[in-house]
């Protein structure tokens, strides 16, 4: 996560090898360098970078703007869940301060130009941000989502009649 535009062009210099960032020069390792099988990989890999930084503290929203105007930055992703816990309302996504965080972070990023996600796995939230213009939106984490389709499977197959009563707590 980023708090401020200084973090933004720290986080921009990582990503970009020199003379632009100060990323090692390790493109013998690099997955999408092919393991240093792509031609001219060096001096072509910032063609083809997407930055998203997190914006996921009220110090954040505060410093948007300027984060978004970070040169090198090409969108946001706004964690609502950290958000709220860094304004004192741990759990509360749907607080209203934090909604106004994250919609004035949408704002932000659409009035910069840049491409804008967000998590929200409230069905009313996820609507929300799409309608303001969120890019891409998380409705699910693979993890729940995962979890709950294995509950259900299990519950299909839980005997009713027999053997020790009460809720599973795991499967």
């Amino acid at each position: 996560m980023v708090n401020t535009a200084e973090d933004a062009r720290d986080a921009v210099a990582a990503c970009h090898y020199p003379p632009m960032g100060v990323r090692g020069v390790g493109s013998a390792l690099a997955r999408s360098a092919r393991w240093n099988r792509v031609p001219d990989y060096l001096t072509r890999a910032g063609e083809s970078l997407t930055l998203m930084v997190q914006i996921e503290s009220a110090q954040a929203v505060q410093n948007v703007e300027a984060i978004v105007s970070t040169e090198g930055v090409d969108g946001i992703f706004i964690g609502p869940s950290d958000l709220a816990a860094s304004m004192g309302v741990i759990g509360q996504q749907d607080h209203p301060d934090v909604v106004a965080a994250v919609e004035k972070s949408i704002a932000a990023g659409k009035a910069a130009g840049k491409y804008v996600g967000v998590n929200a796995f409230a069905e009313a939230a996820a609507k929300r941000y799409i309608e303001l213009g969120a890019h891409y939106v998380g409705v699910g984490a693979d993890v729940s989502l995962l979890a709950r389709g294995t509950e259900a499977l299990a519950a299909k197959f839980r005997p009713t009649a027999a053997g020790p009563t009460g809720t599973p707590t795991s499967y």
